[in-house]
């Protein structure tokens, strides 16, 4: 484990914890002492994230569930305050892509993917608030950091459904940030083109590949880790002054 420990005492609960982003700040936060409980759909990946952070002497528990269902949710709260008490940060990081043009899009993939990566966030913030704002140690009560997109920014061809989600997630982040200040800091993420199983398809792809890193000026494809970083900074004290941001995490994408 690192030195440096933050969060020791804190308790976050981390969606999508199975793999990509999700994981990586998951194995972040407990490295500095956070208790994780890490959210998924597939039991058997957030139970390997939990396994990987008790090898580094970490705290954490898996619990699966699909965020898009509140019954889930209350599960995932209740199970989270069962074990540990509270919860002071949640990273709502769970989220699905579908790519099709919106005359080819169906009524059921719009649903799914504004389901998971609008409603869902939603649906946690909902119920997590409450219980952040019965912590009394500290001004900031909870802070909540939502994974969104430079979809959410800039557009992007033949995902409707996906930039839609990612779009309204950044005005549902500046919404509730206002609603809840001082005690409640509420950001966002927009990364760029991530190494992740969501894009591995696309990213396998050598056309497609070379077309994405030649628009990221960085000329690469970010790390899971890279985005963990930012989202353990907007968890930590050192953003306590920043509240409804949106911090773009893209190796340059959108300053074109």
């Amino acid at each position: 484990m690192e030195d440096l420990k933050r969060f020791v005492g804190k308790v976050a609960i981390i969606t999508g914890a199975g793999t990509g982003i999700g994981k990586a700040t998951a194995i972040r936060l407990a490295k500095e002492g956070a208790a994780i409980a890490a959210v998924g759909r597939r039991a058997d990946k957030v139970e390997e994230t939990i396994k990987e952070i008790k090898s580094l002497d970490g705290k954490g528990m898996a619990i699966s569930g699909n965020i898009g269902e509140k019954v889930d949710v209350e599960n995932i709260v209740k199970k989270t305050l069962n074990e540990f008490g509270k919860i002071d940060i949640l990273v709502n990081n769970a989220g699905i892509y579908r790519s099709h043009l919106a005359h080819e899009t169906n009524e059921e993939e719009w649903d799914a993917v504004i389901d998971v990566n609008l409603k869902g966030a939603f649906l946690c913030s909902k119920r997590a608030i409450p219980e952040m704002l019965k912590n009394e140690n500290d001004v900031i009560k909870g802070r909540i950091i939502n994974i969104a997109s430079i979809a959410g920014i800039v557009g992007f061809a033949a995902c409707p459904a996906y930039c839609a989600s990612k779009g309204g997630l950044i005005l549902l982040t500046k919404e509730m940030a206002l609603d809840y200040a001082p005690h409640i800091n509420i950001n966002a993420i927009c990364p760029g083109v991530v190494e992740t199983p969501m894009t591995s398809g696309l990213l396998r792809d050598k056309d497609a590949r070379k077309e994405l890193m030649s628009a990221t000026p960085a000329g690469r494809a970010g790390r899971p880790e890279e985005i963990a970083g930012a989202a353990v900074f907007l968890a930590s004290p050192d953003a306590d002054f920043i509240t409804g941001a949106s911090l773009v995490v893209d190796g340059g994408w959108t300053i074109k």
